[in-house]
């Protein structure tokens, strides 16, 4: 028999399947990049839903509650807030926060824009020492700022020593004590407290523009004044957004700046809400009316911003 010359050649064995093993080996290694994303997310979590969820929430239970603080609380139902309702005084603090509004968040947008405006692109010897200290208000306590300005603002202050020096004595006063100037007198204020804020997001948004389109405006014959409203207003209109928001915030749930200038006062002239709030807890003892209250000013907070982010949104028609 003839010996066969060629070896025997076993049947070729079926290859796997490429990636096979690398995509059942994906979903397991997502899951361990979201489980140790949750990991770095947690601390900051924790601390987020320990004091802003909770409170929040559990000023929502109490809202419900009829209680002082000391005794066992008893459920009252939707009272507390046809109380505060029935109340005219929470309408004049609204009333009061919106007009804050203007002093808080239009006056110091319209100031922060001019001042870009002004700084854009123009370098100057203290210019840094300029920007630090206009956002100098931002960086004192409130507390110390509303002192401070009480001084100023009294009958033997420098607004009224100014006032005298330069022949208008006539017309000096104890501004935050005046019933009908008290409300403006504080509102300028929350505007000199917010135009360096505004201004220093306006001017970071300002350097994010394209140079080249400040150039195309020039070749087109546009002047400063057209470069400013149709090239650095729209390249900013997101920081215009963020300071709308922090400032009506700010107008809207001030508290500690009037508590201390004004105290709500005179006759009632610089009420808002927030005081109200902190009367109704610490003065009258009802935590169920204040946290009532405290419930209501965030929902008109949150309804203001909303409007706000509206109306000053990119893809506006």
């Amino acid at each position: 028999m003839a010996r066969e010359l060629s070896p025997a050649v076993s049947p070729p064995r079926a290859a796997p399947a490429r990636g096979g093993g690398r995509a059942a080996a994906e979903p397991a290694r997502l899951r361990r990049r979201r489980a140790r994303g949750w990991l770095y997310v947690l601390p900051a979590l924790a601390v987020y839903l320990g004091f802003a969820i909770w409170p929040a929430l559990n000023t929502l239970r109490l809202s419900f509650l009829t209680w002082d603080g000391i005794l066992p609380p008893v459920w009252a139902g939707f009272s507390n807030y046809i109380k505060i309702f029935r109340d005219s005084a929470l309408y004049e603090a609204i009333l009061h926060s919106l007009a804050l509004i203007v002093f808080f968040s239009v006056i110091p947008i319209g100031v922060g824009l001019l001042m870009t405006a002004l700084l854009m692109g123009k370098v100057r010897r203290g210019m840094t020492f300029f920007r630090i200290v206009f956002f100098l208000p931002q960086v004192l306590p409130l507390v110390a700022v509303g002192i401070t300005w009480r001084w100023l603002y009294g009958e033997s202050g420098v607004v009224n020593q100014f006032l005298d020096l330069v022949g208008l004595g006539s017309i000096t006063r104890a501004w935050l004590g005046d019933y009908g100037l008290a409300l403006i007198a504080l509102g300028l204020i929350g505007t000199w407290v917010m135009s360096g804020l505004c201004m220093m997001l306006f001017l970071a948004g300002a350097q994010k523009i394209d140079p080249s389109l400040y150039e195309a405006a020039r070749l087109d014959g546009a002047g400063a004044l057209r470069q400013f409203r149709h090239v650095t207003v729209p390249g900013v209109r997101r920081e215009i957004t963020v300071a709308g928001v922090i400032t009506t915030i700010a107008a809207l749930a001030s508290f500690d700046l009037v508590f201390v200038t004004t105290n709500g006062g005179p006759a009632g002239q610089t009420n808002v809400p927030g005081l109200l709030v902190y009367r109704l807890a610490f003065n009258e003892g009802d935590i169920g009316g204040a946290s009532a209250l405290a419930v209501v000013l965030t929902v008109i907070v949150v309804a203001v911003v909303s409007a706000v982010r509206y109306f000053t949104r990119d893809d506006q028609s």
